[in-house]
């Protein structure tokens, strides 16, 4: 795949993320780290869908879905403030469906491509070959 000057791509799991930037052109990518911003984690939306219980004791589940919904939240109101205009996301698969439960549709449409796969913690040149492999 090819990542346009200034694609903006974000790595995401579901305790954490990072933003790298493509600072090279779209043949040879150069991915710039950005600094990560801290994310108030308070929005549980996903109560009604995901739930713990005795038969379902997956509480730490909200935390991650609460985290997708910041990470979301934040890449939102970037993309509507013109501060991204394309945008990679590389997410672990569960955190991925639940981060486009949050998607506005500027965002839906300044994705230009998505990723099911952890990499949270790898190197640029193991981003770039992973984008490149599908």
């Amino acid at each position: 795949m090819l990542i346009p000057h200034g694609t903006v791509i974000a790595i995401i799991d579901g305790k954490n993320w990072q933003l790298w930037r493509n600072a090279g052109n779209e043949a040879a990518p150069e991915l710039a780290e950005l600094p990560t911003p801290q994310l108030e984690e308070h929005n549980h939306g996903s109560g009604g869908r995901h739930y713990s219980s005795a038969g379902n004791p997956a509480g730490h589940q909200l935390d991650e879905d609460a985290h997708a919904a910041a990470v979301a939240s934040w890449l939102n109101g970037e993309v509507q403030a013109h501060r991204i205009e394309q945008l990679v996301v590389i997410a672990a698969p569960r955190t991925l469906g639940e981060l486009r439960h949050h998607y506005n549709k500027g965002t839906e449409r300044a994705t230009i491509r998505e990723l099911s796969k952890d990499l949270i913690g790898r190197q640029p040149d193991e981003i770039i070959a992973a984008l490149r492999a599908k």
